[in-house]
């Protein structure tokens, strides 16, 4: 049996270990997927899809509030000139399809997304630029989050159809709408902001 002068030493070494729980990221990591163009059948299930993925870091409100300030954007850029749409890392879209976007076809292949933010509007921002997986101050050949975009490499600059939305969602997400055949629509949900474009398939 153990004596109680023991058993206070082993709960001294038990304790930091039982109280050492991992960090959850202040904005976890995300993503959203859909498969198109496709056929259904009854034995195979959906045969020849094509996958559309975006990823993203998912920053919580946390009762902030966002969209109020004259400034918002300039916060929600942190010191870049465009929002990275997500946080932490670059979002990046990512097709195995051809996608049109306001008239622009998008070959099958990885891009990353901005949002240009204003009061009035906002713009959805395609481009080639790569993103980094983990940050290297070094690597001027692909970007983390929005830091040193240009937009020379922008594909595809459009004007997002911004609407309101009657609650508010605590976390950003992206998602995807209105799905078929023919296309569908990239929406980011975030406090009462809805604001998405149209996709199609050419």
């Amino acid at each position: 049996m153990r004596s109680p002068a023991g058993a206070l030493v082993f709960l001294a070494l038990l304790a930091p270990a039982t109280l050492a729980q991992p960090r959850r990221p202040a904005s976890p990591a995300g993503s959203s997927a859909v498969q198109v163009g496709g056929v259904h059948d009854e034995r195979s299930g959906y045969v020849g899809g094509k996958w559309i993925e975006i990823r993203y870091g998912r920053p919580l409100k946390r009762q902030r509030d966002l969209f109020g300030p004259s400034d918002f954007a300039e916060f929600l850029n942190d010191g870049a000139l465009i929002w990275r749409a997500g946080a932490n890392y670059s979002t990046q879209l990512e097709t195995e399809i051809a996608l049109e976007i306001a008239g622009t076809t998008i070959e099958p292949g990885e891009y990353t997304v901005f949002i240009n933010l204003t009061k009035e509007t906002w713009t959805f921002v395609l481009s080639t630029w790569p993103a980094q997986k983990t940050y290297d101050y070094e690597n001027k050949e692909a970007l983390f989050g929005a830091y040193y975009y240009t937009d020379d490499r922008d594909v595809v600059r459009t004007e997002m159809i911004l609407e309101g939305m009657p609650y508010s969602q605590e976390q950003l997400s992206w998602q995807f709408l209105d799905v078929d055949e023919k296309g569908g629509k990239l929406a980011l949900f975030w406090d009462t902001k809805l604001a998405w474009i149209p996709f199609t398939m050419p």
